[in-house]
């Protein structure tokens, strides 16, 4: 059976296929009695079971699943439903921990660690949320090796973008897009530092919230950057994007930049408004993909008129002056902060591992075999090089410059325009993937928002060759609410 086909397969008796099935449809199937969570579970399950091998989108699925649909099942009999997620799948990016399920970030290095519910998981679960298992990932969340493919790990494999032969899935959450897009779970959640969400989710043809930076506890989370670092839903649906953020965000006393979050962590399905565009102001950056062929260009023109449509004032084009200078101070800044950052990390986590970056670069070399097999380890060389100290005066200079550049650069044209929202092409159509030379990563809008610790929202916008692009939504911090209203207006008004 061919994806294609695989997607028009029936979900039980509810009358959806695993092409149409949303965690709201399902939800109300579960509601009504025409599935159980038991039998959700055991869709989900069988299609990861014939599916995955020429996917690679899930490393591994927990032995839990049937216990926790069982007690779901018991929970709605019983009138106890814990919320909205209730009796739903959740496939979970592995550099998520939770219960018995460690977070290896596609390495075999951490497949010895603890594994104990991350604060966003203890989040999903209290939503009534099942938890599925592990999506793959770029190895070390895409920051080990320069060049590197796209969704390639040593434990999951090369995972493939199911919309085209031998196409990247772009990103470093590449599992949880392709998961969502092939019908594998009707939700994910990824993980950003920059691009790792929306990029799979724009290349995969899925919805994708990067949200503010402190919004999601990043506590059970293999880090980045501290200062970049967020979880954040993928789905196939803005409503389930806002659903599943929902049950994600607050605040953590664990995690000090989630402290702002109470007080604005709310419930995002009341901003799923239809007439969301109607007066809004958006700016179009259309320098961000100066690099875009005519087809893909096309289709930031048809999303443009179908905003003018709903009656959205687009200002057209806006400058994003100095986003082209992010990336060497960006770098510099993340270099220090992985070191530092994944240091503390690994120093508080149980189990078996190496004990510090050193360790890792240690255990790749002894393993070269398996783990190197592909690329090498240039980012965490380069990582280790420096002094990891977050209070060194050129480290200090570079995260300076970078959050600078992208905070100016978005509240400016923010500001100067009235917006509501700067938006764009998320990036190019997949790529083919290569082994050998890495990545082609052309273009990509991401920068901004993942530097400032802005909010993002990509959205499906068209295809070009039959490879899916997506239109992006972008902030000021803690701007969801007005995000999602945007990105749900635009959404429904391009089905129509």
């Amino acid at each position: 059976m061919s994806l294609t086909e695989s997607l028009t397969e029936a979900v039980g008796a509810t009358g959806l296929t695993a092409a149409n099935a949303t965690a709201a449809s399902l939800g109300q199937a579960l509601e009504r009695g025409a599935i159980t969570a038991a039998e959700l579970a055991g869709f989900y399950l069988d299609r990861i079971q014939r599916l995955n091998p020429a996917l690679n989108a899930v490393i591994t699925v927990s032995s839990d699943v049937a216990a926790e649909a069982a007690a779901s099942d018991a929970r709605r009999a019983a009138g106890a439903g814990r919320g909205p997620l209730e009796g739903i799948p959740v496939l979970l990016k592995d550099n998520v921990s939770a219960a018995g399920l460690p977070a290896t970030a596609g390495s075999p290095a951490l497949l010895g660690a603890d594994a104990a519910d991350a604060f966003l998981v203890t989040g999903l679960r209290a939503a009534g949320a099942v938890i599925l298992g592990k999506a793959n990932l770029s190895e070390w969340a895409n920051f080990r090796s320069r060049p590197s493919s796209s969704g390639l790990s040593t434990l999951g494999g090369q995972a493939v973008n199911p919309h085209g032969s031998g196409r990247s899935p772009s990103g470093s959450s590449s599992g949880s897009a392709v998961a969502v897009a092939a019908g594998l779970a009707p939700v994910a959640v990824g993980t950003e530092t920059d691009g790792s969400i929306v990029s799979p989710a724009a290349a995969c043809g899925v919805v994708g919230i990067k949200p503010t930076v402190g919004l999601v506890s990043r506590s059970g989370i293999v880090p980045i950057s501290a200062a970049q670092d967020t979880a954040g839903p993928m789905t196939s649906t803005v409503a389930d994007a806002a659903a599943l953020l929902t049950a994600m965000a607050g605040a953590d006393p664990a995690d000090q930049a989630t402290q702002a979050a109470a007080a604005h962590a709310t419930s995002y399905a009341a901003f799923l408004d239809p007439a969301g565009l109607d007066g809004a102001r958006v700016g179009v950056w259309r320098a961000g993909s100066a690099q875009a062929g005519a087809g893909t260009v096309a289709v930031l023109d048809a999303a443009l008129a179908v905003l003018r449509g709903q009656g959205a004032v687009v200002v057209d084009p806006v400058e994003l002056t100095g986003a082209d200078q992010l990336g060497e101070p960006e770098f510099a800044a993340l270099t220090h902060e992985f070191k530092h950052d994944l240091n503390a990390y690994l120093s508080g986590l149980g189990g078996d591992h190496p004990a510090d970056l050193a360790g890792l670069i240690a255990f790749n070399t002894r393993n070269a075999a398996s783990v190197l097999a592909h690329f090498g380890q240039e980012l965490f060389e380069a990582a280790q090089a420096t002094s990891g100290d977050l209070g060194a005066p050129d480290y200090l200079e570079a995260r300076s410059a970078a959050n600078q550049i992208a905070r100016d650069a978005l509240d400016t044209a923010l500001a100067t325009h009235r917006l509501d929202a700067v938006i764009a092409l998320t990036g190019h159509p997949a790529w083919l993937i290569d082994h050998v030379l890495g990545d082609y990563h052309g273009w990509g809008t991401s920068g901004p928002a993942a530097v400032a610790g802005y909010p993002a929202i990509t959205v499906p916008a068209g295809r070009v060759g039959g490879l899916p692009v997506g239109l992006s939504f972008m902030g000021p911090a803690w701007s969801e609410p007005r995000l999602i209203e945007l990105a749900y207006a635009y959404e429904l008004a391009r089905q129509r």
